[in-house]
């Protein structure tokens, strides 16, 4: 894992890292790599101080729950209760056969009155009916729509002034979506620091401070960085943080507290907040939330039918959401390595945090970039390289010899899927998880609409471009399907084929495009099998290792016994062949039993 992130440096793409991972309650891993400031060289150290960005949520949920715990928040009382301004909210009308926004008069208000008040556990969850402004939140799964422009002109984050001028500007800007109805990432976290402001009667960076903050020992977390410590905070390369996504210069005292990006703080420090979550809400003695509490927000809030407006939530991610946390759901797939129940967000500025309930095992990496759409790259390394190293129980230790000619069969690329984790049963051919290229898209009335494609893609080398309208998939229309029916449509096993029907613009006529479904390049798991010196040898070739399998280390295994070997050193990972009908190898098990991992052949 070193290994890897130093590699990272070394291109000086972003300035560095700080990883640390805890295990079983204890610390198993810090570790900091490349430059705080690259232009000046200081070098990286374990306790930087970060932009965390939108894992500034999870901070303000808790809080939030703190209040509800204390009894003086109610989870389904109106907003309006705590904050008057946001009585009597307007939302915007909908197109009645499609379900779209009527955007295009927002000036001339076309408004309906809300069904219900919106809540505090709908700003929670997401499901308000506000949304975040464009274009100051400029990402493919907030549409560039007149309500979002609206949002940034009439309600914009001004770092000079109060959170509670913020909120008060939003009384007057009408809702998208009925409360309840439509999960959308959105702005509430920044109306719940003003519900605690209001409820505690303290500011809410004092709020943090007493009852969060200094009782977990969280020293360098705050709205901003004081002087003595400015020379720990993690220089940004390029273009600086602006709100959203930051409170401006975080090296100055802050006016407007942003509950939902503006906070700073270190590895360290979000270790013991993840602990404290993991422990059922307390630590070292002291304790924040009941552990019922705990449960609740780490639990999906959302029901089935809960339409869903972009973003990594829901059925196509295998992700639910909980009260201020991504929930994973699915066992069979999900972007998250691990188990159902893992709870994770990241942050804009290149932030990620995961804790695993199952294997006690709590992920945080930070760095700092000024180009948010290249973070993925990053964040799966955080989410897959633990999963490669985490040990699994050994079975007996068995050795024999086998012969070239008959370790021959076993030769060939085995494909594992899209995780390195055990606890996954994302099997390589039944996933349902093929790759297309497809990098973002938006849903309108006519399909889908594909803002941005991988480079060399599936299909972008089949001709697809950004602006094309997908109007069908196969010979199913997916005109006025939500964006995750859609997804499923898209979705498949890998090599399967895939249709699609598009409308250009410069084009009278449809296009009709077919390619194939791929792994992902960057998550596939895939190990090489030869036979070297009268032994199989296993190299992991795809863009993980995975348990004693590094890639660029070709290993050797001994024989165990009939279509099984095992690793002599390390771990003693095991390594069973399958065979089909006719007796011929078509896949491989490692470690087959309770935490196996299934591969098929592949070549």
């Amino acid at each position: 894992m070193t290994s890897w992130f130093e590699a990272q440096s070394e291109k000086g793409d972003p300035t560095g890292f700080v990883v640390g991972i805890a295990r079983g309650g204890k610390l198993a891993y810090l570790q900091a790599t490349g430059f705080e400031d690259q232009d000046k060289k200081t070098p990286m150290r374990q306790d930087s101080i970060f932009r965390i960005g939108s894992m500034s949520k999870q901070i303000t949920s808790v809080a939030t729950m703190m209040l509800v715990d204390d009894g003086k928040l109610d989870l389904d009382a109106p907003v309006a209760q705590y904050l008057p301004e946001l009585r009597d909210m307007q939302v915007v009308k909908k197109e009645p056969v499609t379900g779209d926004p009527i955007l295009s008069d927002v000036a001339q208000n076309i408004f309906e009155p809300a069904k219900r008040a919106m809540t505090i556990r709908d700003l929670l969850r997401n499901t308000s009916g506000l949304v975040y402004a464009s274009p100051d939140y400029a990402d493919p799964g907030f549409e560039n729509a007149a309500i979002h422009v609206l949002y940034g002109a009439r309600a914009p984050f001004r770092r000079d002034k109060p959170i509670a001028d913020f909120v008060a500007s939003l009384g007057a800007l009408p809702l998208l979506h009925q409360p309840g109805e439509v999960w959308e990432y959105a702005i509430g976290y920044d109306v719940l620091g003003r519900v605690i402001e209001v409820v505690s009667g303290q500011p809410f960076d004092q709020f943090l401070q007493s009852r969060l903050f200094a009782p977990l020992h969280m020293a360098d977390s705050g709205f901003s960085v004081p002087q003595d410590k400015l020379a720990r905070l993690v220089a940004v390369p390029g273009p600086q943080p602006q709100p959203p996504f930051a409170n401006g210069d975080v090296g100055k005292p802050q006016t407007f507290f942003s509950g939902g990006g503006g906070i700073v703080s270190t590895v360290p420090d979000f270790l013991r907040f993840c602990q404290m979550l993991l422990n059922g809400g307390e630590l070292g003695g002291v304790r924040i939330l009941k552990p019922e509490t705990v449960r609740l927000m780490t639990t999906n809030s959302l029901p089935p039918d809960m339409h869903l407006a972009g973003h990594e939530v829901g059925p196509a991610f295998g992700t639910g959401w909980g009260l201020g946390f991504a929930v994973r759901t699915n066992p069979d797939f999900s972007l998250i390595p691990g188990a159902v129940g893992s709870f994770n967000w990241q942050g804009s500025w290149g932030t990620f945090f995961s804790v695993d309930p199952v294997q006690k095992l709590i992920l945080v990496m930070m760095m700092q970039r000024s180009e948010h759409s290249e973070n993925g790259f990053y964040f799966n390394a955080i989410r897959r390289l633990p999963y490669t190293a985490l040990k699994v129980p050994e079975a007996p230790v068995a050795s024999g010899r086998g012969n070239a000619e008959d370790l021959a069969e076993y030769v060939g690329r085995y494909d594992f899927g899209g995780s390195t984790s055990s606890l996954d049963r994302q099997a390589f051919v039944a996933d349902g998880n093929g790759w297309t290229g497809l990098e973002s898209v938006v849903a309108e009335a006519g399909g889908l609409r594909v803002i941005k494609l991988v480079d060399a893609g599936p299909a972008a080398k089949a001709g697809v471009m950004a602006g094309d309208l997908i109007a069908a998939v196969g010979d199913s229309s997916i005109r006025g399907l939500t964006l995750e029916a859609a997804f499923r449509r898209i979705s498949g096993p890998v090599n399967a084929a895939i249709k699609l029907k598009i409308f250009r613009q410069d084009q009278g006529n449809p296009i009709v495009v077919t390619f194939t479904r791929q792994a992902v390049p960057s998550h596939s798991v895939q190990l090489r099998i030869r036979v070297a010196d009268g032994k199989l040898v296993v190299e992991a070739t795809g863009g993980w290792s995975i348990l004693d399998f590094d890639r660029g280390q070709p290993t050797p295994v001994v024989v165990r016994s009939k279509d099984e070997f095992q690793v002599e050193s390390g771990d003693h990972t095991r390594i069973a062949f399958v065979r089909d009908a006719t007796g011929k190898v078509d896949g491989a098990v490692l470690n087959p039993g309770p935490w196996e991992q299934r591969g098929v052949l592949a070549q």
